[in-house]
């Protein structure tokens, strides 16, 4: 994977003499926060299943291209199994489930409950048994508290049955990525996980084509108009193969600590542009809210850094 990376960051900005890796952080930093305003655009023109369809049908075609040329062999066995279940749980639930939540809540919002993933991961892991340090449990109820901060601000929103909805979508999404990790850790050490990704995307838009097919959910192609298709390109282009490509430069090139900040800024990123392009709600609750659950979700990371799980 490694020559894979660097031979398309040979190609791209990021070629240039000196800092690199860190140009390529910066990019992870923005271009995937604005992932979220691109997903908030296109499920104003497309369902948001058929549209999670098709970006990972693109997307997963363009990977299955480059490893089938590069003749990368195929997954064997019990990997398959491996590769299904992560599928469902990054692909069917977690993309999907995500990008249909932005439909009925602020881009920001979105983007603030996913960055909580890692607080989920503390809960599993207290149930499976573990001992976690003190900095954990604090950064967890830092982390649900800033959620609090900013639900107070949404409280008359809660009456509304398509905000709800949009709530339970997100949190089922953050918590099925939750669960995505604890099983990659465990289960997914023994193949190729970019190939894999490919895969995994490829069979879950087969699944999600055969769901949109089956409730009718779904529009015409020819009836996308241009902002659907750009919004999808664009998940596609640079949210799906560009920074995943920058991401896995720079992990390989900086250390942990400085290479995990770019899922503090997310959050901030599709916030600020939320507020900008959609005029979403940007006020004191949000900007308070936002920072302690941002600090909640860095004391565990930091924990975890010093006690793995």
């Amino acid at each position: 994977m490694k020559e894979f990376a660097n031979n398309i960051i040979a190609k791209t900005p990021f070629n240039r003499p000196g800092g690199k890796p860190v140009l390529a952080l910066i990019w992870v930093c923005f271009f995937w926060g604005t992932t979220w305003i691109a997903s908030k655009e296109g499920v104003k023109h497309i369902p948001a299943i058929q549209m999670c369809a098709m970006r990972q049908l693109f997307g997963g075609f363009l990977y299955l291209l480059y490893f089938g040329f590069a003749k990368h062999p195929l997954p064997k066995g019990k990997q398959w199994g491996t590769i299904l279940i992560l599928s469902i749980l990054n692909f069917m639930l977690t993309n999907t489930l995500s990008t249909w939540g932005v439909k009925y809540i602020s881009s920001g919002l979105g983007a603030i409950i996913a960055a909580i993933v890692p607080l989920w991961i503390v809960i599993i892991t207290l149930f499976q048994g573990h001992r976690l340090p003190v900095k954990a449990i604090t950064g967890l109820l830092f982390g649900f508290g800033g959620i609090c901060i900013i639900f107070y601000d949404h409280l008359k929103d809660f009456l509304i049955s398509d905000f709800r909805l949009g709530i339970f979508l997100s949190l089922a999404a953050s918590i099925s990525w939750a669960f995505g990790g604890v099983y990659t850790k465990k289960h997914a050490a023994n193949f190729n996980p970019y190939f894999s990704m490919g895969l995994q995307m490829i069979i879950s838009a087969i699944a999600l084509f055969g769901v949109t097919f089956t409730t009718g959910d779904m529009i015409n192609v020819r009836d996308i108009p241009l902002n659907g298709w750009l919004a999808v390109s664009y998940l596609v282009i640079i949210g799906s193969v560009l920074t995943f490509i920058a991401y896995v430069y720079m992990l390989q090139r900086l250390p942990t600590s400085q290479g995990s900040i770019y899922a503090y800024i997310n959050p901030v990123v599709a916030v600020l542009l939320g507020a900008v392009i959609f005029n979403e709600r940007l006020n004191i609750y949000v900007a308070i809210g936002g920072a302690v659950t941002i600090l909640g979700v860095y004391l565990v990371n930091d924990s975890f850094k010093r006690k793995l799980l």
